[in-house]
């Protein structure tokens, strides 16, 4: 914390114009974004991965029978051959009246005919998803319904799976962009500033201050700035995603729920400031020497 700390000297050489303290607003901005977008890519990673999870072991057993006597006692046949397997945590007959609830919306009050032909559904919970354990369970099914048909709740939403896993990347690769382009302006603003103070850089040099003195003066400078403006950019960024949060959970949807962050990502993201405060420093301090060792 020693190296944010400005004496009054330092003041009086670095904060003479008004243009200098734009810097503390534009970090401000630039962490803004950029917790917006962590938060993003760690809330999309999560749900992603609870997806994943929560699918991996389910399974959908279909059985279309026009006999509703034969349809029925197939169900029940295959539950218990099911039920038996090893690996197998439930096994579920969806109910007749909820399918009905399902397909009304498309076929209206016909949907809730009782002759109307249904096909018996039986949910399946697998501890594991490997391919055997689905393999077990359709032997199981087609041994008793050849017609059956058994289907992987992770197919059906793979495409959302990589949906989320596409926009966990693209939050990704917006953090490194806003990561660059506080590079660029931290290297702008310390040749700006050197431009700004070459004539009392001079007197400096003259005085005896080595180039790593004059540097330390500018990277304490906009590390501070870095540090204050990414806080209050920050600050705000969090009272945002905490609301997006709130109105998110009181949806009640279970993929939605999935993509609350844990105390560990509040952590990363509060951490953000700090990290963005030394790399600015470090940009600056490059940059500055840099400068320096060529004009000066």
């Amino acid at each position: 914390m020693k190296l944010l700390v400005r004496d009054k000297p330092e003041r009086r050489l670095l904060d003479e114009s008004r243009r200098t303290r734009a810097m503390l607003w534009v970090m401000a901005i630039m962490l803004f974004l950029t917790v917006l977008a962590a938060a993003l890519g760690l809330g999309m990673g999560r749900a992603s991965r609870a997806l994943d999870r929560q699918l991996a072991g389910r399974l959908t057993i279909q059985l279309v029978e026009a006999d509703a006597a034969r349809r029925d006692a197939g169900a029940r046949r295959i539950a218990e051959r099911v039920r038996a397997l090893p690996g197998v945590e439930r096994v579920a007959e969806v109910d007749r009246a909820r399918l009905a609830e399902l397909l009304q919306p498309w076929l209206g009050e016909a949907g809730l005919d009782a002759d109307l032909p249904m096909p018996a559904m039986i949910d399946v919970d697998l501890a594991s998803g490997d391919a055997a354990a689905v393999a077990r369970v359709r032997d199981a099914a087609l041994a008793v319904a050849p017609a059956a048909r058994i289907d992987r709740h992770a197919q059906w939403l793979s495409p959302v799976s990589n949906f989320l896993i596409t926009i966990t990347w693209f939050a990704v690769a917006l953090v490194i962009l806003m990561a660059t382009a506080t590079t660029i302006v931290v290297l702008l603003a310390a040749r700006g500033g050197l431009d700004m103070h070459r004539d009392t850089i001079a007197v400096l040099h003259m005085l005896g201050s080595t180039d790593v003195q004059v540097a330390r003066l500018f990277q304490r400078r906009i590390a501070f700035d870095t540090l204050l403006g990414g806080a209050l950019g920050t600050i705000g960024a969090l009272a945002v995603v905490w609301l997006l949060g709130q109105q998110a959970a009181g949806l009640g949807s279970e993929l939605l729920g999935g993509v609350a962050l844990a105390p560990l990502d509040w952590l990363v993201l509060i951490a953000l400031p700090l990290a963005f405060a030394l790399l600015a420093l470090l940009a600056a301090r490059v940059a500055v020497l840099g400068t320096l060792g060529k004009t000066l």
